[in-house]
């Protein structure tokens, strides 16, 4: 249900981009760059919004067939919740590497950065469970391969954001799932959502450029 309810909100979001007329003024509503974060523009909401917006019909489509197989997975296995969680804090920790990485004029969009969480996250989870992850270990490495060619346009920042945040969650929840621990799972999420959040803070009294 999670995962075909963040499918809906992205695709209704995208019509909504598409429209005539108002489709720009949306777009740059929800699309996230470093200069958001700054004592100029201070609008760190996008941090999410933008995860949720598409620059394409090719774009979108490649990231919800992603979302949809990973989602087939890892929500039955993980629980409505902690996958909720885990896709909202891999998408913040994405905007987090393009605040910390990218030139902070350039805006972008995309839930790309979500989806390498959840990469992260199901390696994590075969890796300690006894899986076999050499599969998601290659098609982690291919699709941040393919961010760092020129011309494509891709916000690699995002995919290393994104994946990093994956693994930590992956890794909180792989370590707490034994009852005596798992008392600690949620407060460790909270700690993980609070660095994440003081991170995007380093950039705030900072100019455009800096």
């Amino acid at each position: 249900m999670v995962t075909y309810g963040i499918i809906a909100v992205c695709v209704v979001v995208f019509i909504a981009q598409s429209l005539p007329v108002v489709g720009d003024s949306v777009t740059r509503a929800i699309q996230y760059a470093g200069l958001y974060s700054t004592s100029i523009v201070f609008e760190p909401w996008r941090m999410l919004t933008s995860i949720f917006a598409h620059a394409s019909i090719i774009h979108i489509a490649l990231n919800m067939y992603t979302l949809w197989i990973f989602g087939m997975m890892l929500e039955p296995l993980l629980g409505r919740v902690r996958y909720l969680a885990l896709f909202l804090i891999s998408g913040f920790a994405g905007s987090v590497g393009v605040l910390l990485l990218s030139d902070p004029r350039v805006p972008v969009v995309g839930a790309s950065g979500a989806i390498f969480g959840m990469f992260g996250a199901f390696f994590i989870i075969q890796r300690r469970l006894g899986g076999n992850a050499t599969q998601i270990l290659v098609l982690v490495a291919l699709n941040l391969a393919i961010g760092f060619l020129p011309g494509m346009n891709i916000a690699w920042q995002a995919h290393v954001g994104g994946l990093v945040g994956g693994v930590l969650v992956g890794l909180i929840y792989v370590e707490t799932r034994k009852p005596s621990r798992r008392r600690w799972q949620w407060p460790l999420i909270v700690l993980l959502c609070v660095v994440l959040v003081g991170l995007s803070l380093v950039h705030y009294s900072q100019p455009v450029g800096a």
